[in-house]
């Protein structure tokens, strides 16, 4: 009767761990499908010949207060050539909750485009997303651009390189959240790309491109303000690019600095799945001081 007892007493704290796993996010769930207005697959590319054209995804806030909100537009990673919008809805979701209108941008990864086609689908998200979001709550003069990884990259590139027809002024801040790619043409001269991961697809063997591609040599005096989030554990490329570019911003944004993290790459972004994190508060409290 004892073992049993001693059995019993012991489980129960297990049993209630696993139940909690299980309730917290069906609770969350539940908080987030009754508070937020979620509208999918919006086309955003012109004329596209595309065979399967990317869409994006919008969050909004159902709370009257939180009509004509600042805007987040965000652009996953996954090594320019993996990753779903879809993966993503709870970073919609949580930020929506909050009183920001989130549009979460898909395209269309390698091998099937290269960074260029990539950086001008997401031109086009953000023209679309400044034309339209004033019909989703959205206040297109609070326009706000974040991504992870490559997202960090796309986003960057295409503010800051006039190529991409995206006037610096139109942006409020952009966060970058361990991005990669800021200096293509430093770490490709080192590691000349090949067909794994596609990157000879993605970058092409071309020095130029390379160059081209990275978003550190498009910084200059109408750079949008920067908040820069970096995991202490991530991929030592990344580190290295974004300290890099961080050097030359500081040109002409003296008070930039790196927001570290004991993080590694993956759960730089993970970090989001949980509403209370305080990358939240951080990101929602740069927002507010340019506004």
């Amino acid at each position: 009767m004892k073992k049993k007892s001693k059995l019993r007493v012991y489980a129960y704290p297990r049993i209630k761990k696993y139940c909690s796993i299980i309730i917290v996010p069906i609770v969350l769930f539940i908080l987030n499908s009754c508070s937020v207005k979620k509208y999918e697959n919006i086309s955003y590319l012109e004329n596209s010949s595309i065979a399967v054209p990317p869409t994006l995804n919008i969050f909004s806030s159902k709370k009257e207060k939180n009509q004509n909100s600042p805007v987040l537009i965000f652009v996953h990673g996954g090594n320019w050539n993996s990753g779903k919008k879809e993966f993503y809805n709870f970073f919609g979701n949580n930020f929506a909750r909050k009183g920001v209108t989130v549009v979460i941008v898909g395209y269309t990864l390698s091998p099937d485009a290269n960074y260029d086609e990539m950086a001008k689908q997401t031109a086009q998200a953000i023209k679309w997303t400044k034309n339209n979001i004033s019909q989703f709550d959205g206040d297109p003069g609070q326009l706000f651009l974040t991504g992870h990884s490559a997202g960090g990259h796309l986003v960057a590139l295409t503010t800051l390189n006039p190529k991409y027809e995206i006037d610096p002024a139109t942006v409020s801040g952009i966060i970058l959240n361990d991005a990669a790619g800021l200096d293509m043409h430093h770490y490709l001269q080192n590691n000349p790309p090949t067909t794994r991961d596609n990157y000879l697809t993605t970058w092409s063997s071309d020095q130029e491109n390379w160059k081209k591609a990275s978003p550190i040599y498009y910084l200059d005096e109408n750079t949008p303000p920067f908040l820069i989030y970096l995991g202490e554990k991530t991929y030592p490329s990344i580190t290295t690019a974004n300290r890099r570019f961080l050097q030359e911003l500081k040109s002409f944004q003296p008070d930039a600095e790196f927001i570290l993290l004991n993080k590694k790459h993956v759960p730089m972004m993970t970090q989001y799945l949980w509403p209370w994190n305080k990358r939240y508060r951080e990101i929602m409290n740069f927002m507010e001081l340019q506004d």
